[in-house]
């Protein structure tokens, strides 16, 4: 018996991994956050399966629920949003497998940022703007941030920020950023990405708030922010003809070039 972690994805049934959509379509139990994981995607659970909608369980009451099903030697489908790995509280879950002796396993699932980055129809690193995307969240009552990760430290790198679980917060969101990327830079709030509803809030640090404000948007959104956001930038090398590397390699000089095909 084994419990499977699972990344759902962001929230499109057809967005979850083919692995995770099986372990899902054999286990025989299945717990998922039903606040941000859509009953289509559980769908697939055997008929007669025990379903359970975890938001409003206790970790106690999760952790029981798992420890049934293992005494029963059922395998359970642990399904969470997004990619498990960020935000997930899974470690929690697994602190206590561990020392129930429960197996455990990780399914990966695409992450909110990447959807979003899809919707949106663009790269979040782009040559000569950005290099590097910084996942990020802000303080709030469930969980503090170590002082070193404070926002107003991470924007001085000028990176690609992917803010989440912040939408309460973004006014202090935009006062973080602003003296960093300025009033014009891009900053973008998705909501609900790849779910029905799904909004895209595209503004700059100046007016996004009230954008954001005025859509009437208080959960369940990431916060995209930086300059990579608007396009544009230079043409990577790796795709240059005087590029060469190992699957590309140098001609040499008298090397014919090949006949071009008709």
């Amino acid at each position: 018996m084994t419990v499977h972690f699972i990344g759902a994805g962001p929230g499109a049934p057809d967005l979850i991994t083919v692995r995770g959509s099986r372990l899902i379509e054999r286990c025989p139990v299945c717990l998922y956050a039903g606040s941000l994981v859509p009953r289509a995607v559980i769908a697939a659970a055997p008929q007669g399966a025990r379903i359970v909608d975890t938001s409003a369980l206790t970790l106690a009451e999760i952790i029981a629920e798992i420890a049934a099903a293992h005494a029963r030697g059922l395998e359970v489908a642990r399904v969470h949003s997004g990619d498990p790995s960020l935000y997930g509280a899974i470690a929690e879950q697994m602190r206590h497998l561990d020392a129930l002796g429960i197996p455990f396993d990780v399914t990966p699932g695409v992450p909110a940022f990447a959807a979003a980055a899809a919707a949106l129809g663009r790269e979040l690193t782009l040559p000569g703007v950005a290099q590097t995307v910084i996942l990020t969240r802000t303080a709030t009552r469930a969980s503090a941030m170590p002082d070193g990760e404070r926002l107003d430290r991470l924007t001085a790198s000028g990176a690609t920020l992917a803010i989440h679980l912040s939408i309460a917060n973004l006014a202090r969101v935009v006062r973080a950023c602003l003296p960093h990327y300025g009033a014009d830079c891009p900053a973008i709030v998705a909501y609900r990405i790849s779910w029905p509803d799904e909004q895209l809030i595209c503004g700059t640090l100046g007016d996004i708030r009230d954008k954001t404000k005025r859509a009437g948007i208080t959960r369940t959104a990431l916060i995209l922010i930086g300059p990579a956001l608007a396009g544009g930038g230079s043409d990577s090398r790796l795709y240059a003809a005087d590029h060469h590397h190992v699957m590309r390699l140098r001609r040499r000089r008298h090397e014919p070039k090949p006949a071009s095909s008709r």
